[in-house]
């Protein structure tokens, strides 16, 4: 396929026409997790699999996720963003293909960590965009086009849950897969429509191997620790130790890792934001999937009615993210977001099988409210406290960190339903939100260095 040529960049301004593919790319993630959050139920109805195997559809995607993140950000940085766009792109039309004609549910959840490697990409290549063009035209803070970002994701998570039952009373469930098809041709249009060409030098990027098998039999091994825990079990704990450390070694000494402990290690700034990432997610994806699951099963709620209950969570993030995202304010939005958490959680615990919708929709208004603040905080932070060559390694990582979140929260809804998602298991899931979202505003307020966030020019030397 030949080249699109490209009208010059405005020189002094953002470039309007990447917002397209960068949004695009970085709806896809979103889009599939609001999705799936009302088709699980239907999923394991016509499949026959129980709470604890359609729980693989979430775990299996941030599994893919986790890993692929920091592998995705790497590539970026050294082959550019519209290559790994476009890579990505592809892999999602696959997925969806593969997904649409699953036969068992074990077919399924292989077509979504397939979808899951596809959406790697979109968010670390926006990212880097975005400060190749702050490199480009001076303007350090793009907060208007990181607000953007944050809002068009928040805006797809309002429309997942009601597209996701629209589409399964239309067209089943096989047509919540099928929607990644469209997806991705259209990531592909428009990624060589209007992506530029890399602006930096393109290199080489070395495959770790190594690193990303031992830091996968670590995660899987915990995960199957976690997602049945039994003392016959236990001995799960030597690989998970052993590929640990394994892999910390092993990053330490390799020039090019899988993931840059090193960087890490050089930022404790940037390693305080991503512990926040995975407590803010492990609450907001507990909600998402476990309470999903509880209005279906417990409540009695159809998945449409379902996805217009966590309407308000997504339209309230939107309103706010609106409103705060011109203003950095990094700490404040940190404290007031885990303040709404440990608020909703509490209603979460006051849950019955016959609770009134007013309750429902009450805790999807309160967690709206984190839901804008603490995303678009920890981005913000990112942004800032990673060095503007490692931009993409850093975004991807902090979508790592998020996806562990993730695959917290999934593993503990699998354990604590069993195989229905009934109240007292909704309570427990609660107590363990909880708890996190506690962790989350004592590690906000001890944190002073948000506060005074450097400018770029002033980060921690190069490691």
């Amino acid at each position: 396929m030949t080249a699109i040529a490209r009208r010059p960049s405005p020189p002094d301004r953002f470039d309007r026409r990447l917002l397209s593919p960068m949004m695009l790319g970085s709806i896809l993630n979103p889009i599939n997790s609001s999705i799936i959050a009302v088709a699980l139920v239907p999923i394991g109805v016509a499949l026959g699999a129980p709470a604890w195997e359609t729980t693989w559809l979430i775990t299996g995607l941030y599994l893919a996720t986790a890993v692929g993140q920091p592998l995705m950000g790497r590539l970026v940085d050294a082959y550019g963003a519209r290559r790994m766009f476009l890579v990505g792109s592809a892999l999602t039309l696959l997925a969806g293909v593969i997904g649409t004609f699953a036969p068992n549910i074990w077919v399924l959840v292989a077509a979504r960590v397939v979808l899951g490697f596809g959406t790697c990409a979109g968010y670390p290549s926006a990212m880097r965009l975005i400060r190749d063009e702050g490199d480009r035209t001076g303007v350090d803070s793009p907060a208007a086009v990181l607000s953007a970002l944050s809002i068009t994701t928040q805006t797809i998570s309002v429309i997942g849950p009601v597209l996701g039952g629209v589409l399964i009373d239309v067209g089943g469930w096989r047509s919540t897969l099928a929607i990644n098809v469209l997806l991705g041709a259209a990531g592909l249009v428009l990624g060589r429509l209007y992506l530029p060409p890399s602006r930096r030098p393109v290199g080489r990027a070395r495959i770790d191997v190594v690193g990303i098998v031992l830091f996968t039999i670590a995660l899987v091994s915990l995960l199957l620790l976690v997602m049945d825990p039994s003392v016959g079990r236990l001995w799960l704990l030597v690989p998970v130790l052993a590929a640990g450390a394994g892999f910390w070694i092993c990053e330490l000494r390799r020039v090019d890792p899988f993931i840059d402990v090193r960087m890490l290690r050089a930022s404790p700034a940037l390693v305080r934001t991503y512990l926040r990432s995975v407590l803010a997610a492990l609450v907001s994806y507990g909600y998402i999937y476990g309470f999903t699951q509880w209005m279906q099963e417990a409540r009695g709620l159809s998945p449409s009615l379902s996805g217009l209950v966590l309407l308000p969570t997504f339209a309230v993030g939107i309103a706010v993210v609106a409103l705060t995202g011109r203003r950095e304010a990094l700490r404040g939005k940190l404290i007031v977001g885990s303040l709404a958490q440990i608020l909703a959680c509490a209603m979460v615990l006051a849950l019955g099988d016959r609770s009134p919708l007013v309750l429902l929709v009450g805790i999807a208004v309160v967690l709206g409210i984190p839901q804008g603040l603490l995303n678009l905080a920890n981005q913000n932070a990112v942004y800032r406290q990673a060095r503007s060559e490692q931009m993409g390694a850093a975004a991807g990582l902090l979508r790592t960190f998020m996806y562990l979140g993730a695959i917290g929260s999934s593993s503990a809804s699998g354990v604590l339903f069993g195989r229905q998602a009934d109240t007292r298991g909704m309570h427990d899931l609660g107590l363990v939100m909880l708890a996190a979202a506690v962790l989350l505003l004592v590690l906000s307020v001890a944190d002073r260095t948000l506060g005074r966030t450097a400018p770029r020019g002033e980060r921690a030397p190069a490691t």
